[in-house]
C-alpha cells in the first residue's frame, strides 16, 4: 500500500466558521450541501458533484449556512500537486473522480477496509488520467466564488466594540479571514482600504453619539479616540 496515500473520512461541516492550513494536501468532494471556502484568497463553494484540491500551507476559511458533508481525503502524496489549484481558477474534480468518490464514500460510512486501503490511490489515479488538471471548472464543479462578508452585521458588532481598541486584525478575524485577505476583500466590496473603512465607522459612531447631547469627552472615550480633542478634530475634517 502507498505510505503517502493518506486517510479518507466523512466530515460534516457547520454554520460555525473554521479557518486553518495543513502541511499536506487535502481534498474535498461534496457529497451533501454547500461548503463556501475561501483559500488564499480564492473564493469557491463545494457542493453536491463538486470539489477542490487545498495544497500545503493554503490558509483555508470555511462554512456552512445549512451544514455539509464531504469526502476529505488528507494526503501527503506528491502527485496532488499537480491537481491543486492555480492562482487564477480552481482545479475541478474529473467526472471520474466524482463517480469514485460517491462509491468510496458508502464505503467509508459502511466502515469497509478496502476503501480506505485502496481508495486514496485509486481517487488520486481517477483525477490525474481524466485529462489536464489545470482546465478551469466546469458548471457542474466547484463555482468560483468568494465566501461572502455579511458586511451589515459586521458594521453592527463593531459598533457593540468602539469601548475597547479595534483594529483591523479584530473586524478580520470576526469573519475568519487573515488581515490581509480582509484588506484586498474590503477594497473589492466596499471601494476602500480597510483601514479607512474602520475609521469611517468609527467616525460615524462618534457623530450619532455627539448628536444626541453625549459630551465630546464621553463620546470620545466610547468610541476609542485617544482624547476629546482627536475626536474634534477628525470631526472637523471630515467636515461635520
Amino acid at each position: 500500500m502507498d505510505a503517502q496515500a493518506g486517510s479518507l473520512s466523512l466530515r460534516q461541516y457547520g454554520a460555525s466558521p473554521g479557518s486553518h492550513s495543513h502541511a499536506h494536501f487535502q481534498i474535498l468532494l461534496g457529497l451533501t450541501g454547500a461548503l463556501e471556502l475561501e483559500v488564499e484568497g480564492r473564493g469557491l463553494r463545494v457542493g453536491p458533484g463538486g470539489g477542490c484540491v487545498i495544497a500545503p500551507g493554503d490558509r483555508h476559511d470555511f462554512a456552512s449556512a445549512r451544514g455539509s458533508l464531504c469526502l476529505v481525503l488528507d494526503s501527503s502524496h506528491p502527485d496532488w500537486a499537480r491537481c491543486a489549484p492555480q492562482r487564477t481558477h480552481p482545479a475541478a474534480p474529473p467526472a471520474p473522480a466524482l463517480q469514485l468518490a460517491r462509491y468510496l464514500a458508502a464505503a467509508v460510512r459502511q466502515g469497509q477496509p478496502l476503501a480506505q486501503a485502496h481508495g486514496p490511490v485509486l481517487l488520486r489515479e481517477a483525477w490525474l488520467a481524466a485529462g489536464h488538471p489545470d482546465a478551469p471548472p466546469t458548471a457542474a464543479a466547484s463555482a468560483a466564488r468568494r465566501r461572502p462578508i455579511d458586511w451589515a452585521a459586521l458594521e453592527h458588532w463593531a459598533a457593540q466594540q468602539w469601548h475597547k481598541p479595534l483594529t483591523v486584525a479584530d473586524l478580520a478575524q470576526r469573519v475568519h479571514l487573515s488581515e490581509s485577505q480582509f484588506a484586498a476583500r474590503c477594497r473589492d466590496d466596499r471601494g476602500v482600504s480597510a483601514m479607512a473603512w474602520l475609521r469611517g465607522l468609527r467616525l460615524e459612531q462618534a457623530r450619532l453619539l455627539r448628536g444626541s447631547g453625549l459630551a465630546v469627552a464621553d463620546v470620545a472615550r466610547r468610541t476609542g479616540y485617544r482624547s476629546p480633542s482627536a475626536l474634534t478634530a477628525a470631526l472637523r475634517r471630515a467636515g461635520r
